[in-house]
């Protein structure tokens, strides 16, 4: 029985930033994932571990430093701009600041009309005015918000509706992928359940693929359908979302999902980690969490661990995975 191919593979990726002094910033560093047709792939670290650097770097948004970047089986790590073109409408992205990712001083049926001007019909063909505006109701009935609505500009929305807006821009050329950076993030938490549906929902109704990145784990268990956990660049633990953040067996992901809140008398207090995450400029040798690490051992501070398999469809980078 043949198995399906990923939509989006990494290989070895890495994105290095040059600093002043001869120092370099290895912001992601050296990640192999795939993502498979109709699957969410929830991204989650702390704040400044890479995770939107690699989203960008997932959709060619930033160049890579080194390794292969595969949309759908076709290597697209060094395409120039006019051969990335036609495969733009495909992979899109929803912004994280629903505010400044859209132009104040332009109105949001001209915003969303954009890329159906620019990008031709799914059979190839120029879109004509009729149905670039039979699109536009379309998407504004996909999303939840009036017809009406097209004809006003940003500040008159609340900002869940502008990320509805930003939701609808990047589904109006029809894509397979859609990389969403910390889209619920800046939302009140009624909003942010309203707009995880909302994308749970376009989902199932139009077979998208999603990376949906992250820092709160509670957003990613009600979305994602598998996670890879982010700390200084790299990965250290990827499977099932159910597998991972309920028998997590990397320690960073263990108190990742104990800081979670939960709603019950008399639990145990989560487990604390020592120090401050390391500067990615000088990270620590061997394994990159040891230093806060409250299991690590001798091993840990010279060798660094690779991602291997603990068990089929979960794999952890740690010298003692946790049992």
């Amino acid at each position: 029985m043949s198995h399906p191919a990923p939509v989006l593979e990494l290989r070895d990726v890495r994105r290095t930033y040059r600093l002043p002094r001869g120092q370099s910033l290895r912001a992601v560093d050296g990640i192999s994932l795939r993502v498979m047709p109709g699957e969410i792939l929830g991204l989650v670290g702390e704040s400044g571990c890479g995770k939107s650097t690699l989203g960008r770097c997932m959709l060619r948004l930033d160049d890579v430093s080194s390794g292969q970047i595969l949309f759908e089986g076709r290597d697209i790590t060094t395409l120039s701009e006019r051969k990335l073109r036609p495969l733009r409408p495909h992979m899109q992205m929803v912004f994280q600041n629903s505010t400044a990712a859209l132009n104040p001083r332009r109105r949001i049926g001209d915003l969303l009309a954009e890329p159906l001007r620019v990008h031709p019909a799914p059979d190839g063909r120029k879109r004509t005015v009729a149905t670039i505006t039979a699109r536009l109701h379309e998407l504004m009935a996909l999303v939840g918000l009036p017809a009406a609505a097209l004809a006003r500009y940003p500040h008159a929305f609340s900002g869940g509706q502008r990320q509805r807006i930003n939701i609808a821009r990047a589904l109006a050329p029809s894509p397979r992928l859609v990389v969403a950076d910390e889209p619920v993030s800046a939302l009140d938490v009624s909003v942010q359940a309203q707009i995880v549906n909302l994308f749970a929902d376009l989902r199932e109704r139009l077979g998208l693929t999603y990376v949906f990145v992250a820092h709160d784990l509670a957003v990613v268990r009600q979305i994602a359908t598998r996670v890879a956990v982010m700390y200084l660049g790299a990965i250290v633990e990827c499977g099932e979302t159910d597998d991972v953040l309920h028998a997590p067996a990397h320690p960073y992901t263990a108190a990742l999902t104990a800081a979670v809140p939960r709603p019950v008398v008399g639990a145990p207090p989560p487990m604390l980690l020592r120090g401050d995450v390391p500067s990615p400029v000088n990270r620590p040798a061997g394994c990159r969490f040891h230093t806060r690490c409250p299991h690590a051992q001798a091993r840990c501070g010279v060798e660094e661990p690779a991602l291997r398999a603990l068990r089929p469809g979960h794999e952890v980078a740690c010298h003692y995975p946790l049992p």
